[in-house]
């Protein structure tokens, strides 16, 4: 097959916008170059993938939803275990989903495990594409098994090992599972490579690193800078870790009334707005905004440094304080750092002082813009959403 016939390609992933919303401009550019993509997913992303072109394939899914993040429970097994129970329940939906209609190609988001099983069974290629970090030679001995070595030692853990073995075999897959979750043959990077830790030893050979694929959110809107506003921030903590009231007061605190600056505050959806009491009217206040719309025209932005809204920062050049709140967020709070274009800020170290402090260095610092400036050509020069396309078809070619 060259790159140029129509493929039937396969996407697999979960309902969790930071999964979702990397692919969402790779999907739609292989639906524009002809190829027909079905989009496997759970009914309440069906419509955001619908709109790219492509066909969901509806399935039912276990996971705890973005509602209720408390769900993840607070040890590595409770976030781990979910995974494999969705994965074991979702597989049998999925074959049925496909019989008869398999395709050329996966691609998989790093999360969904039915999808590298499938691939085995119908001797098809398989990508991933990862939304975040990826491991690296030696990842293992310095962070996967320090990480995991207690869990293996346990009762629970060794049960967990145990039936996700079991579930590989019985799929005719003979790997362990830590490697069959972290190391894919073949890995398409959807973040540029200066978040990446310690990107000089990952295997180019498998992991190739295209960038922000982000499109221009047209779909999504526009925001306008107000006339008069000499500077603008953006407060953001994403989409899942957003019932934080006491936060969002502080950076009212911060900024409210402070002389030239327009403040956007995205709550979420689990805060209502009279918890913030009184608002200043250099303040809008949403549960939701056109993200990287406001990035375009802002001069700072306090994120919770996922990485969508990392790279979104890195890409428009917007000096960035980071605030983490979990999972891959610390550390990419410290690459941010790292780069010299933010300030990683600790949620116990959250004041008004320390907020407007951050801010106000940030953007007062000339060499800050200059970082930031780089940063973004370099990232432009990793090809986005064009290359990955382009990559993907030859993997339909080989």
């Amino acid at each position: 097959m060259t790159h140029t016939e129509r493929a039937h390609i396969a996407m697999f992933s979960i309902a969790a916008h930071g999964h979702v919303n990397p692919s969402l401009e790779v999907i739609r550019e292989l639906v524009a170059r002809g190829h027909r993509v079905s989009y496997a997913i759970p009914a309440s992303f069906a419509e955001k993938v619908a709109v790219t072109g492509a066909e969901p394939v509806l399935y039912t899914s276990v996971l705890p939803t973005e509602e209720a993040p408390d769900a993840w429970g607070t040890e590595l097994i409770d976030n781990l275990e979910p995974f494999l129970d969705d994965a074991v329940q979702a597989l049998p939906q999925l074959i049925k989903a496909f019989d008869g209609d398999e395709p050329d190609l996966v691609l998989h988001d790093i999360t969904s495990y039915p999808a590298r099983v499938l691939a085995h069974r119908w001797g098809v290629p398989a990508v991933s594409l990862s939304p975040n970090l990826v491991a690296w030679d030696g990842y293992e001995e310095e962070v996967g098994e320090p990480m995991t070595a207690e869990l293996k030692r346990s009762e629970r853990g060794r049960a967990y090992y145990r039936r996700f073995q079991d579930w590989l075999t019985e799929n005719g897959i003979d790997q362990h599972p830590d490697p069959f979750v972290g190391r894919p043959p073949r890995s398409l990077v959807l973040i540029p490579e200066v978040l990446q830790p310690n990107a000089d030893r990952v295997d180019k050979a498998v992991h190739t690193f295209v960038g922000a694929c982000q499109g221009d959110r047209a779909d999504q809107g526009e925001w306008q800078r107000p006339e008069g506003a000499e500077r603008v921030l953006l407060v953001s903590l994403g989409s899942a870790f957003t019932n934080q009231p006491g936060f969002y007061r502080d950076c009212v605190t911060a900024f409210g009334g402070l002389s030239g600056w327009h403040v956007v505050l995205q709550i979420g959806a689990w805060v209502d707005v009279a918890e913030l009491g009184d608002v200043p009217a250099n303040v809008e206040v949403h549960s939701w905004v056109p993200q990287l719309s406001v990035l375009k025209q802002a001069d700072a932005f306090i994120t919770h440094a996922g990485a969508g809204g990392s790279q979104e920062g890195l890409a428009t050049a917007t000096p960035m304080v980071a605030v983490p709140q979990a999972v891959d967020q610390f550390g990419n709070a410290d690459m941010l750092q790292a780069l010299g274009v933010a300030r990683h800020l600790p949620m116990a170290e959250v004041a008004p002082e320390s907020l407007r402090a951050a801010v106000l260095g940030l953007v007062g610092d000339p060499e800050v813009a200059k970082r930031a400036a780089a940063v973004r050509e370099r990232m432009a020069g990793e090809g986005g959403t064009k290359r990955a396309a382009d990559l993907i078809e030859a993997e339909l070619s080989a």
